[in-house]
Formats: structure tokens, sequence, C-alpha cells
């Protein structure tokens, strides 16, 4: 046994998880009633969404209040490039879903949810979110909130806390960041219960009914992952961007591939910036920063899932209309998070661009979560994994105009 131990601990990460997303598989298809199993994934997920609120607060607040004085400028590059991947993968689905495109057997009007009516109510919710009170934004796991307050008591700190309180704030960030790292090294275990709970509950039958939806979300998202993504990277380092954009995905978007929550991987999402030497008072602020605002799954989510539905109904959707609804797709993106039922409520608020009524859109949402089982993963990976990306871009941009070395 402890031989057997010391293999498995010398296995990097990402085999582990490897590993685990085999066994998961296998005894999805094998025993799919032993649902013991599943709990396996339902803790992982728990305990990451547990450490992550106080995670992000924590490390936001030290790296603040212990950051130099032009520390803000640094993050409108990281904005800049979160908000331009988001509106390329928007302009990406609206294009890919005229060059091919798909219709829906809309079932009977699903329960999912009060839709916002406007985009103004979307960023009324995130207005609202942000002021929540700090505790419960805690609890709640709300990160728009958490960021908020932490950014104020980081301000806050940072010209009146003594040199004591700034060392024991670094003493908790480092803290906070051991027990994370402990919640991720059960990944393998995780990732096995939550492989198994996917399989034995949808199997293989979800891609016979809805497989033409189901590969232009798909092949939207891998584009925007190995094309639109590397190409923004290649503009700003001018450089080959594969090497970090493989790295992104395979130890960012893998974790989030099963988790299917963004604020989850942010430990994960953490971890992987520090393993790439970046600086800790940039990306403390710009990980938690980048799951809420950096929404390219998102974006793709909402405007072919629209499209869909306007083709399912005839609609003709003209080209003004096509480049609104890129406009509206990036906007509701970025407030996904902040809205119950994350990108696929917003549907219906694009829907409403062409005219769509909201029962059938609503409709649309209910086809939204049976494809999420392979949408909402994909999405989540393509999300996270650009969080590490553009967060990395931005500091070796900053790099390479130094003269440094932008190894990684």
């Amino acid at each position: 046994m402890n031989r057997f131990l010391n293999r498995w601990n010398r296995l990097s990460l990402i085999a582990r998880i490897a590993v685990g997303l085999l066994l998961g598989v296998a005894l999805g298809f094998l025993c799919p009633g032993a649902t013991v199993v599943g709990t396996l994934g339902t803790l992982f997920v728990g305990a990451l969404k547990a450490i992550a609120p106080i995670l992000v607060f924590v490390l936001v607040v030290e790296a603040l209040a212990n950051a130099g004085e032009k520390v803000g400028s640094r993050f409108t590059p990281v904005v800049g490039l979160y908000l331009t991947s988001t509106a390329l993968a928007a302009v990406l689905a609206v294009g890919a879903s005229f060059l091919f495109p798909t219709t829906l057997k809309l079932p009977e009007a699903a329960d999912a949810g009060t839709p916002p009516s406007g985009v103004f109510e979307v960023f009324a919710q995130l207005l609202k979110n942000a002021t929540q009170n700090p505790v419960g934004a805690l609890v709640d796991g709300n990160f728009i909130g958490v960021l908020t307050w932490a950014i104020v008591f980081g301000l806050a700190l940072r010209s009146t806390a003594s040199a004591t309180t700034k060392t024991t704030l670094k003493d908790l960030a480092t803290a906070a960041t051991a027990a994370a790292r402990w919640v991720i090294a059960w990944a393998p275990l995780g990732i096995l219960g939550l492989t198994f709970s996917s399989v034995a509950t949808s199997g293989a039958s979800i891609f016979a009914d809805y497989g033409r939806l189901l590969a232009l979300l798909v092949g939207c998202m891998l584009t925007a992952a190995l094309v639109v993504n590397p190409l923004i990277v290649f503009a700003a380092l001018r450089r080959n961007p594969y090497p970090l954009v493989f790295r992104c995905l395979r130890e960012s978007g893998v974790p989030a591939f099963f988790t299917r929550s963004s604020a989850a991987n942010i430990p994960v999402n953490l971890q992987l910036c520090k393993k790439l030497g970046l600086d800790e008072n940039l990306y403390s602020i710009a990980i938690p920063l980048g799951a809420t605002i950096n929404m390219n799954g998102a974006a793709i989510t909402i405007a072919v899932m629209s499209l869909a539905a306007a083709n399912t109904l005839g609609v003709s959707v003209d080209f003004p209309s096509a480049l609104l609804l890129c406009v509206v797709s990036t906007l509701a993106a970025c407030g996904a998070s902040g809205v119950a039922g994350g990108s696929l409520l917003l549907i219906p608020l694009a829907c409403s661009l062409f005219g769509i009524g909201v029962d059938v859109a609503m409709q649309v949402v209910g086809i939204g979560f049976v494809v999420g089982v392979v949408q909402d993963s994909l999405e989540t990976a393509l999300n996270s994994s650009g969080d590490v990306l553009f967060a990395a871009t931005a500091e070796l941009r900053e790099r390479r105009k130094r003269g440094d070395s932008l190894d990684v």
C-alpha cells in the first residue's frame, strides 16, 4: 500500500485527474446505481465553493493593502483583454450560426426561473450584488460582492494599516492559499465523482437528440479556445501563444470542465498563476475579476441558442440585428454570474431582439438545461482557462515592454 501511495503521489495532479476521469466513466457505465460515488464530486465542489470566497477576499485585501501606488493602472490591460475576448466570442458565435444554421425541437415551456427583462435589469442586479452585505456575500458565494468589498477594505488598509497588520494579512493570505491547496489535492476523487454522475445520469443519449446544436456550440467554443484566444495573445505578445494556451487549458480548463463552476475553479486558477510566476498583486484581483466579466462561453451560448430559436420560428435576422445581438450577448454575458441560472436565463433577453416571446424563449432555456451536461462544462472550461490566460498575457506584455524574459 505504501508503495502504491508513493507512486500515486509522484504523479502530477493532471495525471491523477485523468485516472479519476477514466474510473468515473467506467463506473458510470458499469454501476450507474452506485450513487455514493457521485457524493465524492458533490463534496469536492462544495469544498471548493466554501474556500473560494474566503480565499478571494483575503488575497485581494492583502494584495491591495501591500500594493504600490500604481497598481490600479495595471488592471486596464487585463480588463481590455477580458472584454475583447468576450466580444469576439459573440461575433464568432453569430457568424457560425449563419454558416451552420440550426433549429430546435421545442418542448413544453420549462420552469427555469424568471429571466431578466432587459440589459438594464442585468446591470441593476450586478449593482445589487456589488453592494450586498460583505458577510452575506461571503456566505452566499456572491463573488461580485466579495470582490467589491475586498477592494474597499484593501484600499482603506493600504493607507491606514500598520506594518504589523499588513504582515498579519500576508500570513492570512498564505494560510488561505494552503487551505485551498489541500482541497485541490482531492481533485482526482472529486473528478471521479463528477464524471460518474454525468455518465450515470445522461449517458450518450444527449448526443442523439441535440447533436447538431451541440456540435455548433462545441465547435464555437473550441474555435474560441484554440484560434481566437491564441490570436489575441499573439497580438499582445508577438510570440507563439500555444504553449501558454495549452497549459491554461490543461491545468485550469480540465478541472473547470468537471466542476462546471468558475467560482469553484478560482482556487485552481490562483494556484496556476503562482506556478506561472505571475505577480500576486495582479493575479489575486484579476482572477476573481475574470470570473465575473471574462465570459466567452456565455456569450457563445446566448448567441447560438437565440439564433437557433429564431431559425426554428422562421424569423429573418438581418445584419443590423445580428450586430446588435453581438453587443447584447457580450454585455449580458458579463452579467451572467450575477443572475440566477447563469448564461441560460439570459437567452430570453437576446430572443426579445427578434420578437420571440418569453414562453417560447423559456422552452429554449429548457433545452439549454438538457444540453448543459456538455455545454455548461465546455463553457466553464473556456471561461476559466481564459481568466488565467489573459491575466498572464497582461503581465507578460508588461515584461515585453521592459525587455524582460517572457518565460513562464
